[in-house]
């Protein structure tokens, strides 16, 4: 028979499971709210999703006494505390997920106030993987399911190119004319949010791991050296860095690009690069909120003077490098004049990124 302080024990546990239980099918209704009023262009479900937030956030507020309540009371050790420790983490990202919710809701209606017309179905694809995620992460971490966990964590790729995918489709859409400009803002930041919902499951199935096996399975990846070239536009500099960068094809290194007013790739710069063996055909401009798991890059390398003014506060320690350098894109002249430019751009470049790396090498030797 188990002894009082068991059952003590266990009550708390399980209040907290509920707590945590509830938290996730309220934040898993707000998504699938989102995508109905952004089929149906149905304001009302919009706005619920805006005020259910606060229902959210209360529970994250009473999980979290619960939690430290526990702390105090039981001190626990080994598996319980992995258990209130990732119980903790985990009501952080369910409260992050309602407000991602809650951004959704708002740019659904902005779309529908502008008329603007929505590409739904490419929506709803990426919901029904990120949604489902979520839910299957949540049941991985409630019923201690090692197995689950590991095979939620593997949709996330799904998630990324799904996004990926999107984010081209809607830029070129643009470009076409078939969508208003107005529109480009309030897609992308939709499909950033469901990203970053398959993102936070994914956490959460790291942390259903670490509670399980007390084996630490975040940032597994944290020996990659990841840099971020940043401009205005992310349609030519920051591009022609990143094409070059990627093109060394380094294991250990990761490279992006994004601009702080992002334009469509410059129709030039695209066959400069391909004649230098790089193909960019595919590429799309993209603001730093857009760039996966941006907050863990660890330079970002500004190539013109608005790039640092544009950067959030970075969630941790991340050096800046300033390389300011003239646009070729913008360069008036002879079409002699033009490919000088892109040529003295190209060799800038190519030169600091070669230095940069070795530097990096040398230092983690």
């Amino acid at each position: 028979m188990p002894t009082h302080l068991e059952e003590s024990l266990q009550r708390e546990i399980d209040r907290i499971r509920e707590r945590i239980g509830a938290m996730a099918g309220l934040a898993e209704q707000a998504l699938r709210d989102c995508v109905r009023a952004l089929q149906e262009g149905n304001r009302q479900v919009a706005y619920s999703v805006i005020l259910r937030d606060q229902r959210i956030d209360e529970l994250e507020k009473e999980t979290d006494r619960l939690c430290l309540e526990f702390l105090v009371r039981q001190q626990p050790v080994a598996g319980h505390l992995r258990f209130v420790y990732a119980s903790i983490k985990l009501n952080l990202e369910l409260e992050r997920i309602g407000d991602y919710a809650e951004s959704i809701a708002r740019q659904v209606l902005k779309l529908i106030d502008h008329k603007l017309p929505v590409p739904t179905q490419r929506f709803v694809d990426m919901a029904n993987l990120s949604i489902p995620m979520l839910r299957d992460a949540v049941r991985a971490f409630l019923t201690q399911d090692l197995e689950l966990a590991t095979a939620t964590m593997s949709v996330e790729d799904a998630v990324d190119v799904q996004r990926w995918d999107l984010n081209t489709e809607i830029l070129r859409s643009a470009q076409e004319g078939r969508l208003p400009l107005e529109s480009l803002a309030p897609l992308s930041t939709i499909a950033y949010r469901f990203e970053r919902v398959s993102d936070q499951a994914k956490n959460i199935c790291q942390d259903t791991i670490y509670m399980c096996t007390g084996q630490y399975a975040k940032h597994l990846g944290s020996e990659v050296f990841r840099l971020l070239f940043m401009d205005e536009h992310n349609s030519c500099r920051s591009q022609m860095a990143e094409a070059i960068a990627t093109s060394l094809r380094l294991d250990k290194f990761l490279f992006a690009s994004a601009g702080s007013d992002p334009r469509p790739v410059d129709e030039y710069t695209k066959r400069f690069l391909k004649k230098k063996g790089h193909d960019i055909s595919r590429n799309a401009p993209k603001r730093i909120e857009q760039v996966p798991n941006a907050d863990f890059f660890h330079v970002i390398v500004g190539l013109d003077k608005s790039a640092q003014k544009a950067l959030p506060p970075p969630p941790r320690k991340v050096v800046y490098i300033d390389w300011a350098l003239n646009d070729p894109s913008q360069t008036k002249g002879t079409p002699a004049e033009v490919e000088a430019a892109y040529e003295e751009a190209y060799r800038f470049l190519k030169t600091q990124i070669h230095d940069l790396i070795e530097a990096v090498a040398v230092d983690n030797e």
